[in-house]
């Protein structure tokens, strides 16, 4: 068994202060094999909410991974937004932008789909697909983790990246097990399977940390895969409430091909 532990929208500069403790003594309970963190580690990309971003993963005892997302870069500077949009992520998280875990038979692959001049809507490149495809294991569990969807459900409001269609045909046809990704601070595993399945499955978190009050729960997951099955560990912590609860469980495999669940 392999564990995957997927963390995303942490928005420090906004985060729920009381929940930093116990979420970081339930990250470091789970002994996750790997911590793969899709974007928006700060709300407005400040050097100081860098600083509080860099100081929370550095006691998070797991290897760990991150891409940026949206709010990872600055917002109201455009000049450095144009010009140098990761300079302050680069300094404090991670030299690269779109990183590799690879852990057991688990591979994981970061795509960066900010772009700095939309701000937030996010985009995919036909360059960045082709690299991915290119770089898959077939000896593995092949995930790709990045900060925008790749579909939304249509009460969405955000605009979907652009070349999300395509990069999730490409991702798809390529062989691409699993997708991770964030944005959103909603929470859907297994939403575009239609009737019959797909080899892809695609799971957003909601914010691990964001203190928006429409948010309405803070939440992370823990992800178990064995072979070809998984099992999903989900914590919640509503803003009602001072703490987690007891995790919710799911379960999916792929033994036929494609993601079902059980």
């Amino acid at each position: 068994m392999t564990r995957i532990l997927h963390l995303s929208d942490l928005h420090f500069g906004l985060e729920r202060t009381t929940l930093i403790a116990p979420l970081l003594d339930l990250v470091n309970a789970a002994r996750a094999d790997l911590v793969v963190v899709s974007g928006d580690l700060t709300h407005r990309g400040r050097s100081a909410q860098f600083a509080q971003a860099a100081a929370f993963l550095r006691r998070i005892e797991a290897p760990l991974i991150a891409v940026p997302g949206n709010h990872d870069i600055p917002l109201y500077k455009l000049t450095d937004r144009i010009m140098r949009p990761y300079r302050r992520y680069r300094d404090a998280i991670a030299r690269t932008l779109e990183p590799i875990g690879h852990v057991g038979d688990i591979r994981v692959q970061g795509v960066n789909s900010v772009d700095p001049m939309a701000w937030q809507r996010g985009a995919i490149s036909t360059d960045q697909v082709a690299r991915v495809t290119r770089a898959l294991d077939p000896a593995c569990v092949n995930i790709v983790a990045l900060h925008h969807p790749l579909q939304q459900r249509p009460e969405v409001d955000k605009a979907l990246a652009e070349g999300a269609p395509e990069a999730l045909a490409g991702f798809e046809s390529a062989g691409i097990h699993v997708v991770l990704t964030g944005h959103l601070h909603i929470w859907s595993i297994g939403a575009f399977q239609g009737a019959s399945g797909r080899s892809l499955l695609q799971i957003q978190a909601g914010t691990a940390l964001c203190a928006r009050p429409g948010d309405l729960q803070n939440e992370f997951a823990v992800l178990d895969f064995q072979g070809d099955d998984l099992l999903v560990e989900r914590h919640i912590a509503p803003m009602s409430e001072p703490g987690f609860r007891p995790p919710e469980y799911l379960r999916f495999t792929r033994r036929t091909g494609i993601w079902q669940s059980l």
